[in-house]
């Protein structure tokens, strides 16, 4: 239907006969309605109220079984393992699921029998917390001229250790969640950090608390500090949880990776004393292993840790580090490819049946290096192939040897790491 024109008044009219005006002059729209509803059935309306109360039924007892589930597990993880989880409010992203551990590690018994005529028995017990914090006590006391009485008095006077104390008992259940101010601020009180750290008594924190430990000691530590936690704390912990449970926790596997973001406090703290002990577990080294060929590590810690590695007395984990090291494919100065080369050939002449690592460790030296290695070097490495040979490595070794060129005088490569090393 066309628009209806009205005409334009010529002559102002009253408001009154205007608005008479416009109502007649106006169409009226036309309107919808909604179409009535059908009305149910009053056994329409009790079979939508049945099932409308059934789900929601279904729906409570399904949160209630949830819950007791939850606590279940909750008991039986505080019982048997510390499988716990974590997250906090700069957490970055690192929460996991409940029962996320890390995966048991397959070892064959034959080379773990071969590989333990390598571990020494002439470990020596392993400091504490405790010894250390007791060590530096006595040095204060001798230095004042006055001796150790009754209990022992660290620097903070009783509010102080009470609210430590406090935070101790915390991280022992401590799963989820934000952590207290004092545990933040323990990196920044000076030299009193480590007494009061052993307020705390981290042998018996949480997994979880061990991991945000491990995350806030060593980025907010120096070097030669976060050394003496991973050393102490983190290492001890370790150990233990992979001896009971042939496994190692999520949670302190992610610590270790965090414990890489000082490599130096990493590879002096945890590394190179466990190899130093001698009783090194072929678990141990796995574990250790490939939390280091996961994580970038400079090149210059790497080469002081493979030059310290090939001077020590063999054990079977030294060819494991050796060879993830190698496998990450640096380039090395020639003062660390002749102290490998030395390692390698000093078992010329050893009548011991070597374990698989050690050709493992040799073959990625000759695939990885094999350029930078001098022809006298070449004519050793082939003789000690002669008297340790394995049936499927050896040959791969060989062939990678012969079909290489040698280092030469024309080709040598300045070696600025040698002499930060030396």
């Amino acid at each position: 239907m066309g628009k209806i024109k009205t005409e334009k008044p010529h002559h102002k009219k009253a408001l009154g006969t205007a608005i008479e005006d416009f109502d007649k002059n106006t169409v009226t729209p036309r309107t919808w309605t909604k179409p009535p509803k059908k009305k149910k059935n009053d056994d329409d309306d009790n079979t939508d109220v049945n099932q409308n109360l059934s789900q929601k039924i279904l729906e409570q007892a399904r949160i209630q079984q949830k819950e007791l589930e939850e606590e279940n597990s909750v008991e039986k993880l505080s019982t048997k393992t510390a499988k716990v989880t974590f997250s906090d409010e700069d957490s970055s992203g690192d929460e996991v699921e409940e029962d996320e551990v890390y995966e048991p590690v397959i070892v064959n018994e034959e080379e773990e029998g071969i590989f333990n005529k390598f571990v020494t028995s002439k470990a020596e017990p392993t400091r504490t917390l405790a010894d250390m914090i007791m060590d530096k006590i006595r040095e204060k006391e001798t230095v004042l001229g006055t001796q150790i009485e009754g209990e022992v008095k660290l620097g903070f006077d009783a509010k102080i250790e009470s609210l430590f104390k406090g935070v101790g008992d915390l991280l022992k259940r401590y799963r989820s969640g934000k952590l207290p101010k004092a545990f933040k601020a323990i990196p920044s009180l000076g030299e009193k950090w480590e007494e009061a750290l052993f307020l705390t008594s981290p042998e018996e924190w949480s997994a979880a608390a061990v991991y945000q430990g491990t995350r806030i000691f060593s980025s907010n530590l120096k070097s030669d500090q976060a050394q003496l936690f991973f050393n102490l704390v983190l290492l001890p912990r370790i150990r233990d949880d992979i001896a009971e449970y042939k496994r190692l926790n999520y949670h302190l596997y992610q610590a270790l990776k965090k414990s890489l973001f000082k490599p130096a406090a990493f590879f002096k703290g945890i590394l190179l004393p466990l190899l130093q002990s001698g009783t090194c577990t072929l678990r141990e080294a796995v574990i250790l292993g490939s939390v280091l060929g996961k994580v970038s590590v400079p090149v210059l810690h790497s080469s002081a840790a493979l030059l310290k590695i090939a001077e020590m007395d063999y054990s079977g984990a030294n060819s494991l580090f050796l060879r993830v090291l190698l496998e990450k494919r640096y380039a090395l100065p020639y003062r660390v490819i002749d102290a490998l080369i030395a390692h390698f050939t000093n078992f010329s002449l050893d009548k011991r049946e070597l374990p698989v690592l050690f050709h493992q460790a040799l073959l990625t030296l000759a695939q990885r290096y094999k350029e930078d290695i001098s022809p006298e070097q070449k004519q050793h490495l082939f003789v000690l192939m002669q008297n340790q040979s394995h049936p499927k490595i050896t040959p791969e070794i060989r062939r990678e040897l012969a079909n290489s060129k040698c280092r030469g005088d024309e080709n040598l490569r300045e070696e600025p790491v040698s002499e930060e090393m030396s």
